[in-house]
């Protein structure tokens, strides 16, 4: 009997929520989905890399953003610097939000203090400067070093979450990545390798301050493992983007998984991905049933260059991908919490502008 194509676990829960998914209105965006909650897929690292075939991975996003958390960095100069946008609306987010709160206060003086009190130290006073579109506003992160520092900053995520877990000790950070790697090498049959970036602190910080800087941690937790000499990554994923999103990070974790093997000596095993509420949004309907039409591929194979051997010397050019061939791309627009569509940015662009 032929073993079913590892990707089918995909498709089918695609099919699952299209057929039977519960019907959701997101707070922040107003936009609906249809979700289940509670499933997981399991990919066999030695059988191929789990790089969907239905529809092409942008596969350079997968490596830079992923390089991006192993790297502890918070600010999108790296990605935008890579041409990799797939974080330019957070920060434009921020930025349009801080316009808006100081175009509304009325008279210079409340504007004054609002920046005095909100902006970090040397921030410049954009009280009376146009509002940048988003393309223009990623234009000057790439082009000014002190505008990229200022505005494309997002602290609170991934990287800072893996590599400098802020604690109470005044100075002092945890890097759990670098630590679980020393775990593992030390007590390869350890059962605390954890990385968690959901920190409850942040998350009610937001809801109490309307702290605008900070978003829900999407992919929170990871484990490693290594069972008969192959190294485990199962990751929990409280929310999951199903059609957009989580062939990005199926890609992303079984790379993490692939890279981590490496540097502990070890072959990679299995990724494991675990899901709470996995949704499909009413703007990704069409692209999905359209998607369940194709015929998934054999998988690629991927290979990571012998230097690597610590964190330290990892890098993007060190992955090799081979044999990957897909069908061609399925657009869907990024839908984010509280984010904006392009029409609203030119609504929000014309008001506060006045």
């Amino acid at each position: 009997m032929m073993k079913k194509h590892p990707e089918f676990q995909y498709l089918d829960l695609l099919r699952e929520i299209l057929d039977t998914g519960i019907e959701n209105v997101d707070r922040g965006t107003g936009v609906k989905s249809y979700s289940v909650f509670g499933r997981q897929m399991h990919f066999d690292l030695s059988a191929g890399f789990p790089l969907l075939t239905t529809k092409k991975v942008y596969w350079k996003g997968v490596l830079h953003e992923l390089y991006w958390f192993m790297a502890g960095m918070t600010n999108i100069k790296y990605l935008v610097d890579q041409n990799v946008h797939i974080w330019d609306d957070y920060p434009y987010k921020i930025y349009i939000n801080k316009m808006k709160q100081i175009r509304k206060l009325p008279g210079s003086p409340h504007r004054a203090r609002i920046a005095s009190e909100a902006w970090r130290a040397g921030s410049p006073d954009l009280s009376n400067k146009p509002v940048l579109t988003k393309k223009e506003f990623i234009e000057r992160i790439a082009a000014d070093e002190k505008f990229a520092k200022e505005w494309g900053e997002l602290p609170r995520i991934y990287g800072e979450m893996w590599r400098k877990w802020p604690t109470r000790r005044a100075g002092k950070t945890i890097d759990q990545l670098a630590w679980v790697i020393d775990e593992l090498t030390a007590d390869p049959y350890a059962h605390n390798a954890i990385v968690n970036s959901w920190n409850p602190e942040y998350l009610y910080t937001m809801a109490e301050r309307e702290d605008t800087s900070y978003f829900p941690i999407c992919h929170n937790m990871y484990q490693v493992s290594i069972k008969d000499g192959k190294l485990m990554l199962q990751l929990y994923q409280r929310s999951a983007d199903l059609f957009l999103g989580v062939p990005f990070n199926i890609a992303s974790y079984a790379l993490l998984a692939v890279i981590l093997a490496k540097i502990l000596k070890v072959e990679p095993g299995e990724f494991i991905h675990t899901f709470g509420d996995v949704h499909i949004y009413e703007n990704h309907l069409e692209q999905a049933r359209e998607q369940l039409t194709r015929k998934p591929m054999p998988f690629p194979k991927v290979t990571i260059d012998s230097s690597v051997v610590s964190l330290e010397t990892y890098s993007p050019d060190k992955v090799n991908l081979t044999d990957y061939e897909a069908h061609p791309p399925i657009k869907g627009d990024l839908t984010i919490s509280g984010g904006y569509f392009d029409e609203e940015q030119k609504e929000i662009i014309k008001e506060i502008s006045k």
